[in-house]
């Protein structure tokens, strides 16, 4: 909802709102916040609220530390996990520097740059993402265990499927934050879940993928359990992907073609796994359990790296399913429209569709196709040399992803 400061501030005032929390993240998609009590909400909005940004991975120095938060009010939420009286709500805020001008590290903003760069061409993106977790036991002392909730598998039912009421109270709460969950299901794994999203704008979408994460863990911690969105939580067992639909409108026109779009994201999607699979535990999951591994696309196909869903016209998309669900959210969305406004540039053309099983595939096709970096290490010297990556993001970023 686009509500203005004034908004917000009555609503405040009138609904008994005791703590307001300013959300934001680090480059890797951490969640961080700070709450103000709500007389400190005039300076916020005009002034931003300070916080010491060499405290935070990959921002500022000691030497140069101080930072702003300005909340953005469309993103104004109440807590329901939190206390009726006393309220407690959430903004996602954007960080600036101290004259004003908008911080080159809050990944948020460079997704923002993203979106306005491919308006002003004439595009507009939606994403809707897919997020898999799983749900682990906890000891007689509350610390996490490796136990698997349940040993349910795909779509399994109660009373096999265990997590279905954490599932419940997850898309509830959400609902009630004024996010509407597509989907939700046990997925392959045992103790796994899913969770998908209708496609909405790339910042919503962003700013909702960061609220589940929080859901999730808030309701799996209530529940006596505890969530985990690592890639490859146990050997022997599917990893947690973040499949993220993307979808292309003109601006001036019904449709637009996928296939310069397809094309656009394979020719980056080696230079860009850096920061969609940010840790050496991603690359456990390449290849295993419909996890990509091999550069190629096709229609329905799950082991492709790039399939597109069966859909009708209006809902014509492409689903890349490498990411997995600790990928920064804003900085993979934002990768993703300047892939593919390249693509769209160009004209260009994606290979043939390769409508084979990859997992099964005799080893002469599998000479002929690219595969993705086999490693952090791999992933690390194809972001350092890719200079598509070095036009998206500053060097400060590109630096520490390659550091970490």
């Amino acid at each position: 909802m686009n509500y203005s400061p004034q908004e917000i501030m009555q609503f405040i005032a009138e609904e008994d709102v005791q703590f307001i929390r300013l959300a934001f993240c680090d480059i890797y998609g951490r969640p961080k916040n700070i709450s103000i009590m709500p007389q400190e909400l005039p300076r916020a909005f005009e002034q931003g609220i300070a916080f010491d940004g060499s405290a935070i991975a990959g921002f500022r120095s000691v030497v140069h530390s101080d930072l702003f938060l300005r909340p953005d009010p469309s993103t104004l939420s109440i807590l329901p996990w939190r206390p009726e009286h006393g309220r407690v709500v959430r903004m996602y805020c954007n960080i600036y520097e101290f004259d004003g001008t908008p911080y080159e590290m809050d990944t948020r903003y460079l997704l923002c740059n993203a979106i306005r760069a491919a308006a002003q061409e004439g595009y507009r993106f939606q994403f809707g993402s897919e997020s898999e977790f799983y749900l682990f036991e906890r000891d007689n002392e509350g610390q996490p265990t490796r136990k698997p909730y349940d040993l349910a598998g795909y779509l399994d039912i109660a009373p096999d499927d265990k997590g279905e009421n954490v599932r419940r109270e997850i898309c509830l709460t959400l609902s009630q934050m004024g996010i509407t969950p597509e989907s939700s299901h046990h997925e392959e794994g045992p103790g796994q879940n899913e969770i998908d999203f209708r496609h909405s704008d790339p910042l919503s979408a962003a700013d909702n993928t960061m609220t589940l994460r929080t859901v999730v863990r808030t309701v799996a911690e209530r529940n006596g359990v505890w969530a985990d969105f690592s890639p490859r939580p146990f050997a022997g067992n599917p990893g947690n992907g973040l499949h993220i639909n993307l979808s292309v409108h003109p601006i001036d026109r019904e449709e637009a073609s996928l296939q310069p779009v397809i094309a656009g994201v394979l020719a980056h999607i080696r230079e860009m796994t850096l920061f969609l699979n940010p840790s050496e535990e991603s690359y456990k999951r390449f290849g295993q359990d419909k996890a990509p591994i091999y550069i190629s696309w096709s229609h329905e196909n799950r082991s492709q790296l790039i399939r597109i869903p069966a859909a009708g016209s209006k809902h014509r998309r492409l689903e890349l399913r490498s990411p997995d669900s600790t990928a920064n959210p804003y900085l993979a969305y934002a990768l993703m429209i300047h892939a593919a406004m390249e693509g769209i540039r160009g004209n260009m053309q994606p290979p043939q569709a390769v409508d084979e099983n990859l997992y099964t595939a005799d080893a002469s096709l599998l000479s002929h196709l690219q595969m993705l970096p086999r490693s952090l290490n791999e992933a690390k010297q194809c972001a350092k040399e890719s200079a598509f990556i070095q036009r998206c993001l500053p060097e400060a970023m590109l630096m520490e992803y390659r550091q970490r």
